[in-house]
């Protein structure tokens, strides 16, 4: 079944159908050089790390009973989808995980892997590569216990697609983590008019509405793809302090995490089952993907 998946959507990534869209690509080209200035155009995310840091690490010391306490994350891998220019693979790294950061535009990878390498500590922890998401699944399948992907899924061009690939690399019962806008009137207005064309809080064009994607779409296409929702918050900037916080309403802003189904338990070959227990679990372990 596995293998057959594995054919059925490799099959589009040697055609011009993928989850990367070009025009996206040339929007973020233009502000490359821009990531590590903290009051610029990517000052929003700079801050957001104050929240989407900790929901990362304290989610996943919670599913986990052995940690470190100067590097909690050590020994986890994690993937940065649309890592920029690593804004957020630096706090995980400093946090002790194994990074692999990866982004469709070289330059940000250029911009990322020069500010990593101040950090000799940070230089051994992270690599960077200038890849899109289908690009890895060949050489990637189950290997990361960790998929982030922050303000990534409102500029794919196939989500399907996107979250397929991110079943693929993730291991059984591993996490994905999702930062993303969602698509209401309030969002277009704060999100679009308000924050692009008056404040300039973000730059013109960097978003577009019709690709918001709602919290209940996205959890629709993570349950029918083998994931199960775990958490969803929303979030709010306040363009006056620069900081964001949780909030109630999921009107603008969400974090979701969610986790991959595991695989299901294998008999021993030394178990001697009756045959109606190895029926009733063929019967559920085909129910749990």
């Amino acid at each position: 079944q596995l293998s057959l998946f594995r054919f059925t959507v490799k099959r589009p990534f040697s055609t011009s159908h993928s989850s990367v869209d070009s025009k996206e690509i040339k929007k973020f080209q233009l502000l490359a050089h821009k990531w590590w200035d903290e009051e610029g155009e990517y000052a929003a995310l700079h801050s957001m790390n104050d929240i989407r840091v900790p929901f990362i690490r304290d989610t996943l010391l919670s599913m986990s009973s052995n940690y470190n306490l100067g590097n909690p994350l050590s020994g986890i891998k994690i993937l940065d989808v649309g890592c920029g220019g690593g804004l957020l693979s630096e706090p995980l790294g400093r946090l002790g995980a194994s990074v692999t950061g990866i982004d469709p535009v070289e330059d940000n990878i250029r911009t990322a892997d020069r500010h990593k390498s101040f950090d000799p500590v940070l230089a051994e922890r992270i690599q960077y590569k200038s890849s899109s998401l289908e690009e890895i699944v060949e050489e990637s399948m189950e290997t990361f216990d960790v998929i982030v992907a922050s303000e990534v899924v409102e500029h794919v061009a196939d989500l399907e697609m996107f979250i397929k690939c991110c079943s693929q690399v993730l291991k059984p019962e591993g996490s994905l983590f999702i930062t993303t806008i969602n698509k209401t009137q309030l969002s277009y207005v704060l999100g679009i008019v308000v924050a692009e064309k008056i404040m300039g809080i973000v730059p013109e064009g960097t978003h577009e509405w019709e690709k918001f994607v709602p919290p209940e779409e996205l959890e629709r296409l993570l349950e029918s793809n083998g994931f199960s929702v775990r958490s969803v918050k929303g979030m709010l900037y306040n363009p006056l302090s620069g900081s964001w916080s949780w909030v109630q309403s999921r009107s603008l802003n969400y974090a979701l995490h969610a986790v991959r189904a595991g695989a299901p338990p294998q008999p021993h070959a030394t178990d001697t089952l009756p045959e109606t227990d190895v029926q009733q679990r063929s019967a559920t372990a085909g129910t749990a993907g």
